[in-house]
């Protein structure tokens, strides 16, 4: 296990070096600025889209707009919101937040574009039935001698969409909220244990397949946000004195990185920061990575634009908001200065100290259904690709290699599964922003017809 997570430490700190910097950011920036800033001018209209008042039900697809958005927020919401948000302040301090900050709002272009692709070529799998994602666009934008391109990117969605890392923090916390607390000695029978639980609990709701993940989703995730978005705004309320002077901290240690303690990058710390937010903040929304189109891809519209807008209100709910709850949770309380604690721990530290008695137990409910309703939808991730490479009839058997491996990442280390999960995201954001890139000028036609034809 040393020697793998070595491995994958060196495979993930190559691939996210600055060639995939530059494409995932530098690639943002330009279809942010590509569009004249979309994203934003349309924000209430992609509100209104998300609340139905366009939706029509003879439209092509399975699932709502709300269904999809949900679906794709409920792998984004989770332990990347609470435990990666922690493992960034942890080696990075403060400033590691703006440059999340910076990968969000780069990432709301990136989402728009990727996700209007997802419906604008949504091609059709070998039982006849329409598909969306990048594999999809790929073949259908670019032709069938990009076919290699799409078929990396299914590789390594098969692995990339592992809930290993959630799992493995979910266990973690159970541990130190739960189980430790009350004289339960934390051992590998415990942490197979709670990976069982958790298997069986995933078993029912992914093999229902999208309809009863989609379902699941819209009703757990607004909860989840709200349950939480409470539970940190009284921390914050506790320690009103201090938010000022930590949200101020945000910005200028971003570009000091004097409480950056990793290795430096880039010819100094600052790079190495910002490398640092940047790998946590698409862990956090997934932008360019390509998960979230294969489950806009399956909404049912014949406009491709407004899925793109819906889908770009996900790194803005993911990011900006739930992540900068989690951070400043961990700031104002002091904990990443005082604790060792690493990922979930230290969140958990921040809602104890906070809220003695209970706060970790309120943090242990959020974490739970965070990681919860990940599982089931990074399932869905992973058939597609199956699906694609060695077509429908065999999609099946992910679902029980998916399953199998949740024990995996209930028993091994964090900083295995952060490196594993981060080598394969990169490996999928190299396909999806390479053909977005490509192809993004068919996006703004479209965009172009579609506000000449509807009044916002």
């Amino acid at each position: 296990m040393v020697e793998l997570n070595n491995f994958f430490s060196e495979a993930a700190s190559f691939i996210w070096g600055l060639p995939l910097l530059i494409l995932l950011i530098g690639g943002g920036t330009y279809l942010l600025i590509y569009s004249r800033f979309l994203p934003f001018k349309y924000f209430v209209h992609a509100i209104n889209v998300l609340r139905g008042k366009y939706d029509n039900p003879d439209d092509p697809g399975e699932i709502s707009h709300f269904q999809a958005l949900m679906t794709a927020l409920s792998s984004t919401i989770g332990m990347g919101n609470i435990a990666g948000v922690a493992v960034a302040i942890a080696i990075g301090g403060p400033g590691a937040v703006f440059w999340m900050w910076v990968s969000a709002i780069v990432g709301m272009s990136t989402k728009f574009f990727t996700c209007t692709l997802a419906i604008l070529y949504r091609g059709k799998d070998d039982a006849g039935e329409l598909q969306g994602g990048p594999m999809y666009f790929i073949m259908e934008g670019l032709g069938k001698a990009w076919k290699p391109l799409a078929i990396l990117f299914s590789v390594a969605g098969l692995v990339g969409a592992l809930p290993v890392f959630n799992v493995n923090q979910l266990t973690q916390a159970i541990n130190d909220i739960l189980l430790v607390p009350n004289g339960f000695a934390k051992s590998f029978s415990t942490d197979l244990t709670i990976g069982i639980v958790l298997a069986v609990i995933t078993g029912v709701v992914v093999l229902g397949g999208l309809n009863r993940i989609s379902k699941t989703a819209s009703r757990i995730v607004p909860v989840m946000v709200g349950l939480y978005f409470i539970a940190v705004l009284a921390i914050l309320f506790i320690n009103a004195s201090e938010v000022p002077l930590y949200f101020k901290l945000i910005f200028t240690d971003a570009f000091a990185a004097n409480n950056y303690t990793g290795d430096p990058m880039f010819g100094g710390v600052v790079g190495a920061l910002i490398v640092l937010g940047i790998r946590r903040g698409a862990f956090s929304n997934e932008a360019g990575i390509g998960t979230a189109p294969m489950a806009h891809g399956a909404a049912k519209t014949n406009e491709p634009i407004r899925e793109g807008l819906v889908a770009m209100l996900g790194p803005f709910i993911d990011t900006i908001i739930v992540c900068t709850l989690t951070a400043l949770s961990i700031l104002v309380t002091g904990v990443w200065q005082t604790s060792e604690a690493n990922g979930v721990s230290l969140t958990a530290k921040a809602f104890s100290d906070a809220m003695p008695g209970f706060g970790a137990y309120v943090l242990l409910i959020c974490i739970a259904v965070f990681s919860i309703s990940s599982l089931f939808s990074y399932s869905y991730y992973g058939t597609k690709c199956l699906s694609f490479i060695f077509g429908t009839k065999y999609k099946y058997l992910y679902n029980y290699f998916y399953i199998g491996s949740i024990l995996l990442g209930a028993t091994t280390s964090l900083s295995l599964m952060i490196n594993l999960i981060d080598t394969f995201f990169a490996l999928m954001a190299i396909p999806t922003m390479l053909t977005t890139l490509i192809l993004a000028p068919k996006v703004m036609v479209r965009a172009r017809e579609y506000f000449k034809k509807v009044r916002v």
